[in-house]
């Protein structure tokens, strides 16, 4: 399995906070840094792995995308309650 990930390398001081963000590949097990990190000091690490396969598209809608006219032609032959069609659907989604 291969993925990238982001590796978050977190030192504690007694007033400060300091946060290193480096990039880096996971395959079979492996964790390996796009950079070295120089610390004189064991550091705490956080990992987390990016999913690159649910890359999610956006579309912008346009007037188009709402039409009355088609509306009425897709749901010319539809018997019941249109809002009760509507909640049954949504609800399977969960």
């Amino acid at each position: 399995m291969f993925s990238v990930f982001s590796i978050f390398l977190v030192s504690f001081d007694v007033k400060l906070l300091t946060m290193i963000a480096v990039k880096g590949t996971y395959e079979n097990g492996i964790i390996t840094l796009e950079r070295k990190v120089r610390s004189k000091r064991s550091l705490k690490v956080i990992v987390t792995f990016l999913d690159e396969e649910s890359k999610q598209v956006t579309q912008r809608l346009t007037s188009e995308d709402f039409s009355f006219r088609r509306s009425r032609e897709k749901s010319k032959g539809f018997i019941g309650s249109l809002s009760d069609a509507v909640i049954e659907d949504r609800k399977s989604e969960l």
